[in-house]
């Protein structure tokens, strides 16, 4: 017998620098690293977790945001019931990027009618270099259906809260509930770094 519930993959996307990886490594081993390698196409890690009385294994898949990798990642979108939209608030670029390139792949090349978005605001701890601020990004998530959160990996603020809601969110759905099953295909090629990062050498997150 398995010793949980439901099963959900959950895709964390967004432009290279944002901390994907570092919210990834937060989230699944409670740990932030400095020093981390880029990211080559796809990493995942399981986790599991306890939310509103279910036992829940998340599979949440951490992809590359450079341009060249974008046709590698296209088929890892199938088959999520939860994304993760993710930006820096220092950088602008990341934020304007969700709309005019990440929205748009997932309207694309995902195959779950219904999969529960969410838009996380990262590197809130840099507030004195802060370019995006909490009402934009919370303008942006009510114009676009998403739940919202501000996290830092690096300071480990609302990290586990953000995968929280979106869980909770999937449990209110039984489309989404029935969707659930063996998430990870044959012969997926990792990074060949365990802790894959979004930027060589210092991790920006």
């Amino acid at each position: 017998m398995a010793d949980y519930d439901y099963t959900f993959k959950i895709l964390l996307v967004g432009n290279s620098g944002v901390g994907k990886s570092c919210i990834l490594m937060r989230f699944a081993q409670d740990k932030f690293l400095d020093s981390m390698t880029s990211t080559i196409g796809v990493d995942f890690r399981v986790k599991m977790m306890d939310v509103s009385g279910k036992r829940c294994k998340l599979s949440v898949w951490d992809t590359a945001g450079q341009e060249r990798f974008r046709t590698l990642t296209s088929s890892y979108y199938r088959g999520a019931q939860g994304i993760c939209f993710i930006y820096d608030v220092t950088r602008r670029e990341s934020f304007e990027d969700l709309e005019a390139v990440w929205m748009r792949e997932v309207e694309l090349y995902s195959n779950v009618d219904g999969a529960v978005q969410i838009l996380v605001a990262n590197k809130v701890d840099l507030s004195s270099e802060r370019q995006v601020t909490t009402e934009e990004g919370q303008d942006f998530a009510q114009r676009h259906g998403c739940l919202f959160v501000e996290t830092s990996a690096k300071a480990n603020v609302a990290v586990g809260q953000a995968f929280e809601e979106l869980v909770m969110k999937i449990l209110d759905s039984p489309v989404l509930i029935e969707s659930s099953g063996s998430l990870a295909p044959s012969g997926v090629k990792l990074s060949s770094a365990a802790t894959g990062g979004d930027q060589a050498g210092v991790c920006a997150c």
